[in-house]
């Protein structure tokens, strides 16, 4: 019987956020579904990751209403997908079992069939309360084991005294400390049948930063296969290079599915083209059930929403134009073709990613990042460690911030880096260089995230955390898992400007509230004002009239002071201090959330807070006036 192999479509969620910030707007997303409702995807993602905190914070759309949109849309046809962070969800901190079920329960009757759920540490107990849920409300429990690397350590060469006979002489020499490698295949195994016992529908190698090359693929996709009972989904993005060939190298190898991107926001930062895989395997006849000429049709439309996505595209550089069942390949391309996959079949990798590369260099594909692939962590990770040192103004340090990878992450646990944990430990690495550059100790000034990682509010890191160093950074030596039972729900306030409304009028605003407090209090906020407004008369809309007898208000000229201006881009989660308080140099004034990361803004002035320029949920920029103290 002939193979079949089915494919999840990424291109609404994980590759419009790889390449695009998560910017296609609903009308955008509208424009495709005709066509996917005809594509016959086993499965597309399209909700998730990103996507419900960037539709309010950059487009002012509900998100519950984009999953609703495309459920309607493709009216079942395929099985629509999200990503989630286990008991964190979305958030910082993980939330209570209520939180978590009724997210599931809106998910599922919005139109959710598959949640793909994964914990930053692998700590499987961190995914039970979402397998639970997802699965009692009909869902099915995509658990994902995420793939990463033991670091290179600079430290492996000691200088060590060696003593003679009888210790009467001694002479110093250098040895190699060894230290023992903790991401083995069966340390990916043994999680995998974890969640498998948990009951997992599918488990997915989740290779979230391109860094599995495809002898690995090879490797883990055959043990999975032959350990486990539910069906092995395949997961990775092209860019450090080895994106094409390791999902040729699972295909080859017997993996279920394989998740790929449509040919206009396909490579570079996201995953394959599944036009290429569609070639591949017409070419090693695996079935696999798409109805091509309306993946056509998408990718057509994606080519113009591209476009119109200019300003935020991550790459700037198109594929070019192919249809894999009307243009004929040139004959040494078509080559190049067979060539790989011969490689895969007898696990030639060099010869495998030599053909991979030339396949994609010829439809103008971005080349593999070498500096991402060098440095061996998540580009977005390093992207978001040269955006920080640019606004310290000390880009000179980034080869010092990125060697110190490797001993803050083998501090913190050696969690593998993914959101979160990638964040947290390129933000502590990039503080750790700059506070060492300044005669500071190397974790001064821990971020709050790095904190709670090391204290042990994360989950159980894949190696233990020092007690010592756990006692430095959180003031226990005890590993303290977050207390859920000490969780208080956002507050839902009543607002007199707009009649006297709750800010969330129903469950789902409620868990927007929950899962992103300042992003959706400024959305819902702006929904019951529009609300409001449509409600008055069109005289009341129109505004009162100006007196133009009222004498001039005179405004008060404010006393000199300290500005307290934002570090860095961000957005302002809540204040400490209230107009009117006493500070003391060194006490936190604000937080502000900047790349994933929440930041304790400390005061370098003692005084009154006299006025607060910003309000919480309000985007700011590096150097924005946010408060004065005189």
């Amino acid at each position: 019987m002939k193979r079949k192999l089915l494919i999840r479509d990424l291109t609404l969620r994980d590759g419009q956020q790889s390449a695009f910030a998560t910017r296609m707007n609903q009308s955008q997303v509208d424009r495709v579904l005709p066509y996917y409702k005809d594509a016959n995807f086993y499965a597309m993602e399209v909700w998730g990751g990103a996507v419900p905190d960037s539709v309010m914070r950059y487009l002012g759309e509900n998100p519950w209403d984009r999953l609703k949109k495309i459920s309607d849309g493709v009216e079942g046809v395929s099985k629509l997908t999200a990503l989630s962070r286990g008991r964190n969800l979305y958030g910082y901190a993980p939330y209570p079992d209520e939180i978590i079920d009724g997210f599931f329960k809106n998910a599922v009757s919005n139109g959710l069939s598959i949640m793909r759920i994964f914990d930053a540490l692998n700590d499987v107990d961190n995914i039970k309360s979402s397998v639970k849920y997802i699965k009692k409300y009909g869902g099915l429990a995509d658990c994902a084991v995420c793939y990463t690397i033991d670091p290179k350590y600079d430290d492996e060469v000691k200088i060590v005294e060696k003593r003679g006979f009888l210790g009467l002489f001694s002479k110093k020499e250098e040895v190699r400390v060894k230290k023992e490698k903790v991401f083995t295949d069966s340390y990916f195994l043994q999680k995998a049948k974890e969640m498998e016992a948990l009951g997992a529908d599918m488990i997915t190698i989740k290779d979230m930063s391109g860094l599995i090359p495809p002898a690995r693929v090879a490797t883990l996709v055959s043990l999975f296969k032959k350990e486990l009972e539910v069906p092995v989904d395949f997961h990775t993005h092209c860019t450090p290079g080895y994106g094409l060939a390791s999902v040729l190298a699972a295909i080859v190898n017997g993996v279920d599915i394989v998740d790929t991107n449509i040919w206009n926001f396909a490579g570079g930062p996201a995953a394959p083209a599944i036009e290429l895989i569609y070639i591949f395997c017409e070419k090693m006849d695996i079935e696999l059930d798409l109805n091509m000429e309306a993946v056509a049709k998408i990718n057509a439309e994606l080519f113009e929403i591209r476009r119109e996505l200019e300003a935020f595209d991550a790459v700037k550089q198109y594929p070019n134009p192919f249809n894999p069942l009307t243009d004929i390949l040139p004959a040494e391309i078509d080559r190049l073709f067979d060539e790989a996959i011969a490689a895969a079949r007898t696990n030639n990798e060099e010869a495998l990613l030599e053909a991979c590369h030339l396949i994609e260099a010829h439809f103008n594909f971005p080349k593999p990042d070498e500096k991402v692939k060098n440095a061996e962590i998540p580009g977005g990770m390093y992207t978001n460690m040269v955006a920080q040192l640019k606004q310290f103004n000390a880009l000179d340090i980034l080869e010092d911030a990125m060697k110190l990878i490797p001993s803050v992450r083998l501090d913190a646990g050696l969690p593998p880096l993914v959101t979160p944990t990638s964040q947290i430990v390129g933000a502590q690495a990039v503080s750790s260089a700059l506070n060492l550059k300044n005669g500071r100790d190397k974790y001064a000034n821990a971020s709050n995230q790095f904190v709670a990682l090391v204290k042990g509010e994360y989950g159980k890191t894949p190696v233990p955390v020092d007690p010592e160093f756990r006692l430095k950074i959180a003031g226990t030596g005890e590993e303290t898992p977050y207390d859920t039972s000490s969780y208080r729900r956002q507050d839902n306030p009543v607002l007199p400007e707009f009649g006297n409304v709750q800010l969330a009028k129903d469950e789902k605003e409620e868990l927007l509230l929950e899962l992103f407090p300042a992003v959706a209090t400024q959305f819902l906020k702006k929904l019951r004002e529009a609300e409001f407004v449509s409600r008055q008369p069109a005289q009341e809309q129109a505004g009162p009239v100006e007196n133009v007898n009222a004498a001039p208000v005179v405004e008060e000229k404010e006393p000199d002071g300290y500005v307290v201006e934002s570090p860095m881009p961000g957005n302002i989660i809540k204040f400490l201090a209230e107009e009117g308080a006493q500070v003391s140099r060194g006490n936190n004034l604000f937080i502000l959330e900047a790349m994933k990361m929440e930041n304790e803004v400390a005061s370098e002035f003692s005084g009154k807070v006299y006025k607060i320029y910003v309000k919480p949920g309000d985007i700011v920029q590096v150097g924005q006036p946010i408060m004065k103290i005189v």
